[in-house]
């Protein structure tokens, strides 16, 4: 017996509330915004005042599109990008490309729970090595110990930590004639001592923090989970109704998830300039330095605002990037993978979560300088990050794997903007790094 878009039994997307048809792309925009995402944004605002600001207005297009792509491999396939890439593409390319991203996880984990350790110091007090440690353990937890329907009820309900960025702008005064004059113009505005290599390096780093590749794999991935918890959803992707209504939620989630989160990281850019900058602090190593250097300026509110920001911001951010780089390994090498499986189900897939997490921990419990580690971080995914861009263009154009669903011209257009982009990103981070 056939299955049709009006059976009953298959609630359909166009009855869901709004808040009912968000779901990864929302999770995966808010974790853009991570402790690491903060702290990049902050020296952004506090060195360059609004010069940056035109840099999360072009990235916020090219990020839905490569987002959206990763959302629409996910549910047309089935499979995660880890899969479909080793389909296309050589086996060591996709086992190096999978084994930098775990890399790249793990430092950017070490970073994020080390800012979180150093928030949680900051409001109350008491041993850093401590708090670092609970962070860790915690985020292990969410995973592990809870089912997929509660993790993901978790990680949308800490999505709205992110609101205390924009709180921050609603206590702070901010000139916002003078910031859409310097925003328009930022050459024009830059400080003296400011070199255009400064300059650059911090347009490479706002690029790379908003398009990154675990946000890839995390949103394709919670597709394959979403569908795989209706089995006869596999079925229905054949009846052109059913997969234009799904196409069109992943595309409504994903704008949504991805403007939510360059709009924060604005709101993270003027708050600064207008608080820090002013006050002639323009060097900001973490997020917990840029909470800590706000309390004498913008006042105590504005600071537990902006500190209780990166501890919820990191509990979201930090499942996500150990998450990502459990499902990539897993695909890669057919593990059973999903956090809608138990443990004993999927001892490979936790057991990445484990290390990713553990390690990370470990780093930050050393207090690495988190500079540097961000500094590789970045390295390590602007390498992968424009293969991996290609890689799933060249996915979303393949009739082999996308059957009927192809990716239409104005999106491989936007796509290959993206990639070209990072492209040229890259070459700009190793002309300017070294």
């Amino acid at each position: 017996m056939t299955h049709s878009v009006e059976n009953p039994s298959e609630k359909t997307l166009a009855e869901k509330s709004l808040i009912g048809r968000l779901g990864p792309g929302l999770i995966t925009g808010a974790a853009d915004d991570d402790p690491s995402g903060i702290a990049t944004y902050s020296q952004a605002g506090s060195q360059f005042r609004f010069a940056l600001v035109w840099t999360l207005l072009i990235t916020t297009p090219l990020m839905i599109g490569i987002q959206m792509l990763s959302a629409r491999i996910g549910w047309v396939t089935g499979e995660g990008l880890a899969a479909n890439i080793n389909k296309l593409f050589p086996r060591w390319l996709t086992k190096t490309l999978v084994g930098l991203l775990v890399v790249a996880n793990t430092i950017n984990i070490a970073a994020d729970i080390g800012a979180m350790g150093e928030a949680v110091r900051l409001l109350i007090g008491g041993p850093l090595a401590l708090y670092i440690i609970a962070t860790g353990l915690l985020c292990v937890g969410t995973q592990v110990f809870f089912s997929y329907e509660r993790t993901v009820r978790i990680l949308k309900w800490l999505t709205l930590a992110l609101f205390a960025y924009v709180a921050v702008i609603l206590t702070v005064h901010v000139p916002w004639r003078q910031a859409v004059q310097e925003s328009l113009h930022p050459w024009a505005f830059l400080p003296k001592d400011i070199s255009a290599k400064d300059y650059a390096a911090m347009v490479v780093a706002v690029l790379g923090t908003t398009i990154s590749p675990y946000l890839f794999f995390w949103q394709a991935s919670q597709e394959v989970e979403d569908s795989n918890r209706r089995p006869e959803s596999q079925a229905l992707k054949i009846h052109p109704a059913y997969a234009a209504e799904h196409l069109s939620r992943i595309k409504q989630d994903t704008y949504i998830g991805m403007t939510f989160s360059n709009v924060v990281a604005l709101c993270i850019v003027i708050a600064t300039a207008v608080t820090l900058n002013e006050q002639g602090i323009t060097n900001i190593q973490t997020s917990a330095q840029a909470a800590e250097a706000l309390r004498p300026v913008a006042g105590e509110f504005a600071f537990a605002i902006f500190a209780l920001g990166i501890i919820g911001t990191g509990l979201l951010a930090v499942p996500v990037l150990a998450g990502s780089a459990a499902y990539a390994v897993s695909e890669l090498y057919g593990w059973t993978a999903g956090l809608s499986h138990d443990f004993h189900e999927a001892k490979g897939f936790y057991a990445i979560i484990l290390a990713a997490t553990g390690m990370g921990t470990l780093i930050g419990y050393l207090e690495v300088d988190p500079m540097k580690a961000l500094v590789w971080s970045a390295i390590v995914n602007g390498v992968i990050s424009v293969p991996i861009m290609a890689a799933l263009m060249c996915i979303g154009q393949s009739r082999t794997l996308m059957g009927d669903h192809t990716i239409g011209t104005g999106h491989r257009v936007l796509g290959w903007l993206a990639t070209a982009v990072m492209g040229i990103a890259v070459v700009v981070m190793f002309a300017t790094s070294f």
